[in-house]
């Protein structure tokens, strides 16, 4: 009987786990007021490579919403490296919201797309475990040829990971704007005209998720 027994308590948990991650996965987001923190995990793109001081786009989404926002963008950071931060930063913070901006530099040095997926779904269910709200930001699909012919397009791993966690996604924002040569730095960060473009996009995207009354 106790082999029986703990094999049902097994069960059973992994069953309560299963049903936690559904639960904030699906989870509705609402209306954040001023002063809620938002943590940015990020790469270069949040760093604000490309422009200066102050211009990077989490900067200009915490003076547009009055939302308390840490950057915290590395430059040169994998899904993999953001992985490793995340929870000291969870720990430090304990924010109200998770956006998560990372997987470019996955692409550029061609790691595999599996392992960029399973290390941004690791990202949204340590956050959910701990009730945090996420939201993915959609990275290019960097291919030079493609990208002369047609420009830039969001990389299909993140509205599949999207749905698959119920995860809200912001699509169509570092695409836009890096197709546009007047609003890049170089090949894969915008200038400051850029990064105000891309602040712009996301306000509009959070607004239409309910998470921002825009005025």
């Amino acid at each position: 009987m106790r082999p029986i027994y703990f094999s049902l308590m097994r069960i059973l948990s992994l069953l309560s786990l299963t049903l936690v991650l559904m639960a904030c996965g699906s989870e509705k987001l609402s209306v954040m007021p001023a002063g809620s923190k938002v943590l940015v995990l990020g790469d270069s793109l949040s760093y604000g490579t490309g422009a200066a001081e102050n211009q990077d786009y989490p900067t200009l989404l915490a003076l547009n919403t009055g939302w308390d926002i840490v950057n915290a963008g590395v430059p040169g950071d994998t899904s993999a490296q953001g992985l490793a931060r995340l929870p000291a930063l969870l720990e430090e913070h304990q924010p109200n919201l998770l956006m998560i901006e990372l997987g470019g530099n996955d692409f550029l040095q061609k790691l595999p797309v599996a392992q960029t997926k399973a290390n941004l779904k690791a990202i949204i269910q340590s956050a959910n475990l701990k009730s945090i709200p996420t939201l993915l930001i959609a990275i290019p699909d960097y291919q030079p040829i493609k990208a002369a012919l047609i420009g830039l397009s969001d990389h299909a791993l993140y509205a599949t990971l999207a749905k698959e966690t119920k995860t809200p996604l912001i699509e169509d924002t570092f695409a836009s704007v890096l197709t546009k040569n007047a609003l890049k730095a170089d090949y894969v960060h915008p200038n400051a005209q850029g990064y105000r473009l891309v602040e712009e996009k996301m306000r509009k995207s959070l607004a239409e998720l309910g998470l921002f009354n825009a005025k």
